[in-house]
């Protein structure tokens, strides 16, 4: 819905028939659920691979199906929304989400986990913008930026109270409770949704009039970009256990992917209602944007994924408490939210997003600083850093990435943004699950050149563990035997850590490359924002 049909439905009051608050509070609840489904389950996997025998590689496409199918059906929402009804489509959607992560909770193997969380995504994918729409319908344009700073909470907070409230479940229930939780939460927002909203009457006639028109869904444009974000996902996600281009399946899946995006350049342009506006992407400032988001996205879900897998895997940790360790930062992104808000109105977005990117790379450079005995603060402390990065970006993101569009694209917009975000996600876990498993095998064989008898260190271990297996009881053979066990769960857990500093490396190279991207976007006026409902 274009700024000026938000702004006459808001006249009309059809979508304000009930106080605004309370819509934005239940639109806002509604999309709490659906973003955080895409964290809940990451520190659930351990139970989740455990409970269907499937290996943690295999786990971890729970997650990435999920933001790959989310983001496939953002880009089309706009127009089906319009064409088909905008509370209609929002309730369709809600009422899949629910009964599909239902059918999670209830799935029996990996394969049909997976197909329930393909729809789940793609349900959900439609909850977003839409659910901005409608706070831009309820909201006078003077009180919307209060709106969407409630709207922005429940975005970027979702992401990292997925893990905690994932590791409660899963530790005091079982991980099924990661999706089953949705059913009620579910079932009232469709309530009162239901209840509450009203479609205006400016889409209803602008409904009638796309139908009159005989405009059509862009089904080939559609099928071409999911297609691709399909092929692509499959490469990033399987190249790794399938031996990369040494494996047929990966050099076809990489040959669809290819064509699909080559034929979809073309298309994208000369169709006359495109399912995306491939224009809006070549240009300087929404292009860059775009990027920056895509970026953020892939540090956000790949450091909710991985620091509570690392704290599990190498710390012991609990998943409640792997989870608890993301928690503060939480917290201190809700707080920064309300202050990128203030400060959004005063300086320039290119200088925020820059600043945050910045804080962003540090926080990263934190983590890389991991060592054996790193203890509980050390995670909490680095996740506060990138609490207070996160916001800087998002909110300046409204701003800028709005900045000269017409009031026809701001839908298209949003809904690329969005889908940059969920894409940038399953792209960062992809790429972190890639630079894991390379990285912990290349260090294991250089530690490894060192475990021979030529060697002094390894010969001083061997003896200093042997007499420890000994004083403890047990024989001089069985005492070699265990020391030489014990040397190489060193090796192993010295492979990991060295291994998962690699990935913050390369998340701290992704997040500084974005801060001479952000200082290339243009100068905005400050005293003119008329694209509020972009709140990501």
């Amino acid at each position: 819905m274009s700024t000026a049909a938000a702004s006459a439905g808001a006249n009309e009051g059809s979508a304000r028939a009930a106080n605004p608050w309370v819509i934005a509070m239940v639109v806002s609840l509604a999309t709490f659920m659906e973003v955080l489904d895409t964290t809940i389950a990451n520190v659930a996997l351990r139970y989740i691979s455990g409970g269907l025998a499937v290996s943690s590689d295999e786990a971890s496409w729970v997650v990435t199906t999920y933001l790959v199918s989310n983001a496939i059906v953002l880009v089309a929402s706009s127009f089906i929304a319009k064409r088909y009804g905008r509370r209609r489509f929002y309730l369709i959607c809600l009422a899949t989400f629910t009964a599909s992560s239902i059918l999670c909770g209830l799935a029996w193997n990996l394969e049909s986990l997976l197909l329930f969380r393909m729809i789940q995504g793609f349900a959900g994918g439609g909850m977003v913008p839409i659910s901005q729409s409608i706070l831009a319908d309820s909201f006078p344009p003077s009180k919307r930026g209060q709106a969407f700073a409630l709207f922005g909470v429940a975005v970027v907070v979702a992401p990292v109270v997925g893990p905690t409230l994932g590791g409660y479940l899963s530790d005091n229930f079982s991980w099924h409770w990661c999706f089953l939780i949705n059913g009620p939460v579910g079932v009232l927002a469709f309530a009162l949704i239901y209840m509450l909203v009203n479609e205006p009457a400016s889409l209803k006639k602008e409904r009638e009039d796309m139908r009159r028109k005989g405009v059509r869904f862009d089904i080939v444009g559609f099928l071409l970009v999911a297609t691709f974000l399909g092929a692509l996902e499959l490469v990033l996600d399987r190249g790794q256990t399938e031996d990369w281009f040494g494996s047929n399946f990966i050099v076809v899946s990489t040959m669809i992917c290819v064509a699909a995006f080559l034929l979809a350049i073309p298309w994208l342009i000369s169709a006359r209602n495109p399912v995306v506006d491939v224009r809006l992407l070549a240009s300087r400032q929404f292009g860059s944007c775009f990027i920056v988001m895509l970026a953020t996205g892939a540090i956000l879900i790949a450091t909710t994924q991985f620091i509570p897998q690392v704290l599990q895997e190498n710390y012991g940790y609990t998943a409640t408490w792997a989870g608890m360790a993301l928690s503060p930062g939480g917290l201190v992104t809700m707080f920064m939210m309300f202050v990128a808000g203030r400060l959004s109105g005063r300086f320039q977005p290119k200088y925020m997003i820059a600043i945050g990117m910045a804080i962003i790379g540090l926080a990263m450079y934190d983590l890389t600083r991991l060592t054996a005995d790193a203890n509980f603060g050390f995670f909490v402390w680095s996740r506060i850093f990138l609490g207070i990065g996160l916001p800087l970006i998002f909110i300046p993101m409204t701003s800028a990435s709005y900045d000269g569009l017409r009031p026809d694209q701001t839908d298209q917009a949003s809904a690329l943004i969005n889908a940059a975000r969920n894409t940038g996600g399953s792209i960062g876990v992809s790429i972190a699950s890639n630079v894991l498993a390379h990285r912990e095998q290349w260090h294991q064989s250089r530690l490894v050149e060192h475990v021979i008898p030529s060697d002094p260190a390894y010969n001083q271990a061997m003896q200093t563990a042997t007499q420890v297996f000994v004083q403890r009881g047990s024989s001089s053979g069985d005492a070699q035997s265990q020391a030489m066990g014990w040397i190489w769960q060193q090796v192993q857990q010295q492979s990991s850590f060295l291994a998962y500093i690699d990935v913050f490396h390369v998340l701290m190279l992704i997040s500084l490359a974005m801060v001479p991207l952000a200082l290339i976007l243009r100068r905005i006026d400050l005293g003119n924002d008329d694209h509020p409902k972009a709140a990501h």
